[in-house]
C-alpha cells in the first residue's frame, strides 16, 4: 500500500480501510497467541499500513483545519 494511492481516496474510504486493517491486526494478534500464525511479517506489515493510514487521516483533517 502507497501513501500516494491512499492519499487519492476519501476520509470515509480512509477511515474503513483503517477498520479492516485494524480488525486484520487482532486477528493476526490471535492466530499468533495460539501459534497458528502462518506469516509472522504480515503483522509488522499491517501495524505500519494502520500508521500509515492514521497519518493521511490527520494530514487531511489538518489541511482541512488550516482552509476553514
Amino acid at each position: 500500500m502507497n501513501a500516494s494511492e491512499l492519499r487519492d481516496q476519501t476520509p470515509d474510504q480512509l477511515r474503513q480501510k483503517l477498520i479492516d486493517l485494524k480488525k486484520e491486526a487482532f486477528n493476526l494478534r490471535f492466530q499468533q497467541a495460539s501459534g497458528a500464525i502462518e506469516n509472522t511479517a504480515r503483522t509488522r506489515q499491517v501495524r505500519r499500513d494502520v500508521a500509515r493510514v492514521m497519518t493521511i487521516l490527520n494530514e487531511k483533517a489538518a489541511s482541512a483545519a488550516a482552509e476553514a
